[in-house]
């Protein structure tokens, strides 16, 4: 934490500030602040009540009273443009980072102000300030010049030039933004079209970079000709890369669209530039990593747990890597770079599509593999805005797990673990790859344990060895079988958090935080993590191509539909989750253990955890989520999303059939489908497994018995062909087929029952079929989806989709029933809002009006 002693500002490193914008959210709009969500909530409805002291001291701070009406603050013009700003100034705007970093040249200004006063100058004359004026230092040209010489901010929207040509309100916004703003600059990429004499048309692709003048229009300042489209990368990377040389000064901190800062932080800036010239070991510093303060903890419960594991990554974790394990990398932002180091080794960002997707940590790969050194300072922050809803976390959970799959791939790591002795490659290797490799390995360690003692039930091996584990007093061999399947393995995820927590807070604080967050299901949270990273860093490992996931930035203290759940998580936990249940039933119902039903539940109890953690917290961390009249709405919904036929043009948010063509989108590739094929063979263990212990086949052990078992289950997907085929011919021929389902049901029902009756067959035999035919279902759906186009030319697939189709549907009414049911009961919804939304409460603040709506207030 030692600080190295600033040096006046005329004497310090300049340096420059970057941030890449596209089309996120500049400045809120009057509509937006005001357009109401299904419950009638506003963004600005949401914000008084999240912040109700902030929004009585903006009123007074414009003169009006605390009973003024957002429709007084539309009359007056001014008035509604600061509504917007204070609006935008508290979600995760651009005008919110500029204010931000903008705190930098006021805090360059007021240093400069003060050093030359105290050298005894004359600081009453400039432009009329008086030294006791508290804006004194801000009217000063020469304060004002001095900090424009050593700091300057670049944002670069790279779709400006764009925006601006269809009038669109982000140009404008942005424009007003440089405005006022007299240090901020804007960097975007115009395109001029002429005519060919062949008639075609060509390109030019220009860098511009633009300021505001004196009359608020656009002034360029440099305009250079690219030799051509710069966007054949990653968009984020490439945004950067273009514009990164209208940058100024021999440093450059690189600031995302998420982030603040504050005046105080701003100040120390000229200590953290001291750090170029310091000594940290045998080179200098090329990059200096900075903590960050996030500041989205106290919206939700999620958003808590989510604050806590990024403070205790970038604070405890950063400073280890950095120091002594050198093996700190790029982790993101707001990290300060040697600018010349970088320009003149490929810049600060890798651009190649869809390798270089985590763009930032590949910074600090070039850094390291160019002889850098990268360092951690905790004595300045700067303020980072997080995901805060379930489906935000998991979707930045997925972009990041899926980024690091691909640097598995890429040849930066490759190079790395060749260059680094051993101790630094242990080290490098825990904390990138490393961790998503053990969190892989930590789930597919569940499946081979769970395989493993389904093959023991169906084998009868397991009462086999313990009956000759005890013949022969071998306690060992009786305790792994009789072994916990797997110590709750969502709370060891937490644990480098409570590092932090004591660190920080002190042992007591640590406790204590530590058992709310538990009563608050951070374990569920957890767990559920632990799926989404698996699940991503898998397929990215398996079939490759990682995609750019917008995560979204506004307010998510809403209803998040039953359907939208179910099409993010449907592959992801769901299906996983159900195969483990399945496997955990099979085990329950043919296994054999010494102590009866007591020991088969403390056996599989972390298991079963497992499966509820994956299916049901979407719906436990959704707010309003077992509320009786949205449950309602979300069954209706699912169901005509459910039903409703796909088309051109038709997305997988209106219909189950572009969903399901989407999903499958990743395995494009021979070895994808080899190695998905290898995968799915997994789920016919079930069926030969079974059949052999179903009371009508008894002792019988011939392979008649699988093969007879086929003929059954093609006998089954005829009879769901008939119930399912709806001609679109005559009325009369609607009729037969009517007539023909109706009596193919009865004759089942009949057959079923005489079976019964004249055989072996008994009612849990039933049961156990149905265990053994939906897997091999489900394998052959899935190599159907792997070979489509030999299932396509075969002229199945409309079939194949059918079936899909009803397996969606029934792992939605699993999953669907014990919502319903909980719904019934009005204190679970309470209970539920209490839990997730327990910070908000315990500071005094009306979340429950947030959740119940708004309309009932505006019509009382």
């Amino acid at each position: 934490m030692d600080m190295p002693l600033a040096k006046p500002v005329a004497e310090m490193t300049p340096f420059s500030v970057f941030t890449p914008y596209y089309s996120e959210t500049v400045l809120y709009s009057s509509s937006e602040l005001r357009s109401e969500n299904e419950d009638g909530i506003s963004i600005l409805f949401y914000l008084q009540k999240i912040f109700p002291d902030e929004w009585k001291n903006f009123l007074e701070r414009i003169g009006r009273g605390e009973s003024t009406g957002d429709a007084d603050l539309e009359e007056s013009s001014s008035d509604s443009l600061e509504l917007r700003f204070w609006a935008s100034y508290r979600g995760q705007t651009l005008a919110r980072t500029v204010r931000g970093m903008m705190y930098y040249r006021r805090a360059l200004m007021l240093q400069s102000f003060l050093e030359r006063k105290t050298f005894g100058e004359r600081v009453d004359s400039y432009s009329g300030a008086s030294p006791l004026c508290s804006q004194g230092f801000e009217l000063s040209r020469e304060a004002r010049a001095q900090a424009d010489l050593k700091f300057t901010y670049v944002v670069s929207c790279q779709i400006y030039g764009q925006q601006k040509q269809r009038k669109a309100p982000e140009a404008a916004d942005i424009a007003l933004l440089m405005q006022r703003n007299e240090a901020l600059r804007v960097a975007f990429i115009h395109v001029e079209e002429t005519a060919q004499s062949d008639g075609s048309i060509s390109k030019e692709f220009y860098s511009k970079l633009v300021k505001a003048d004196v009359h608020g229009k656009d002034q360029e300042i440099y305009s250079i000709k690219l030799p051509g489209d710069p966007k054949i990368g990653e968009g984020k990377p490439e945004n950067q890369n273009h514009a990164i040389i209208f940058t100024r000064g021999d440093a450059i901190q690189t600031i995302d669209m998420n982030q603040d800062n504050y005046l105080e932080e701003a100040m120390k800036m000229r200590n953290l530039l001291e750090e170029f010239r310091g000594n940290h070991g045998l080179r200098p510093p090329t990059i200096l990593g900075v903590r960050e303060h996030v500041f989205t903890g106290s919206v939700s419960s999620l958003a808590w747990f989510m604050s806590n594991q990024e403070t205790s990554f970038v604070t405890l974790g950063q400073r280890v890597l950095a120091n002594p394990l050198k093996v700190r990398m790029h982790y993101g932002h707001p990290d300060v770079f040697d600018r010349v180091f970088h320009l003149s080794r490929g810049g600060i960002s890798k651009a190649s599509r869809v390798i270089n997707i985590s763009e930032d940590i590949f910074a600090g790969f070039n850094s390291t593999l160019r002889q850098g050194n990268i360092t951690h300072h905790e004595y300045i922050q700067v303020g980072k805005g997080r995901d805060v809803g379930l489906n935000q976390i998991a979707l930045f959970e997925g972009k990041v797990a899926g980024g690091n799959g691909e640097q598995v791939l890429s040849r930066d790591v490759y190079r790395i673990g060749q260059l680094f002795d051993f101790i630094r490659m242990l080290s490098f290797f825990f904390t990138t790859v490393g961790y998503y490799v053990c969190t892989m390995m930590t789930v597919l360690t569940i499946y081979i344990f769970l395989y493993g003692r389904a093959y023991l039930a169906l084998s009868g091996l397991d009462q086999a060895i313990t009956h000759e584990a005890k013949l022969l007093g071998n306690t060992a061999l009786d305790a792994v079988l009789n072994a916990q399947f797997l110590v709750q393995i969502g709370v060891f995820t937490a644990v480098p958090m409570i590092m932090g927590f004591i660190l920080e807070l002190g042992l007591l604080k640590a406790v204590f935080s530590f058992i709310t967050m538990q009563l608050q299901l951070c374990s569920v949270f957890f767990t559920f993590s632990l799926g989404t990273r698996t699940h991503y860093f898998g397929r990215t490992i398996l079939h490759g191509g990682a995609k750019y996931k917008a995560t979204g930035r506004g307010f998510v203290v809403r209803h998040i539909k039953f359907a939208e759940n179910y099409r993010l998580y449907s592959r992801s936990h769901f299906v996983k989750a159900l195969e483990v249940a399945l496997l955990l039933i099979v085990y329950i119902a043919y296994g054999y253990t010494e102590g009866g039903a007591v020991s088969f539940i403390l056996l599989t109890v972390s298991s079963w955890f497992l499966v509820i953690s994956w299916l049901f917290a979407p719906y436990i961390f959704n707010p309003s989520g077992f509320e009786w009249q949205k449950t309602v709405e979300d069954f209706d919904d699912w169901m005509g999303w459910l039903l409703y036929k796909g088309g051109v043009g038709v997305k997988g948010e209106n219909s189950w059939e572009a969903w399901w063509d989407e999903e499958q989108m990743h395995i494009h590739t021979w070895r994808g489908r080899i190695l998905e094929t290898i995968l799915s063979l997994r789920f016919f263990i079930f069926q030969y497994g079974i059949v052999y212990k179903l009371h009508l086949t008894g002792k019988n052990t011939s392979l008649a018995l699988y093969g007879f078992s086929w003929v059954v289950l093609v006998g089954i997907v005829m009879i769901f062909k008939i119930f399912t085929f709806s001609p679109k011919k005559s009325a009369d021929f609607q009729l037969v087929m009517r007539f023909i389902q109706g009596v193919t049901s009865l004759a089942l029902i009949a057959g079923l029952c005489l079976v019964v009756y004249f055989t072996d067959l008994s009612i849990p035999d039933l049961f156990a079929s149905v265990l053994a035919f939906i897997p091999t279902g489900w394998a052959i759906l899935c190599l159907a989806i792997t070979w489509r186009r030999i299932v396509r030319s075969l002229g199945l697939w409309e079939s194949v989709r059918e079936f899909a189709r009803l397996y969606d549907a029934a792992m939605g009414m699993i999953i669907f029933s014990p919502i319903a049911v909980l719904s019934w009961f009005p204190f679970i919804s309470t209970f539920q809002s209490r839990l997730l939304f327990n910070q908000a409460f315990s500071r005094g603040l009306e979340i429950s009006i947030i959740l119940a709506g708004n309309k009932a207030n505006v019509q009382a």
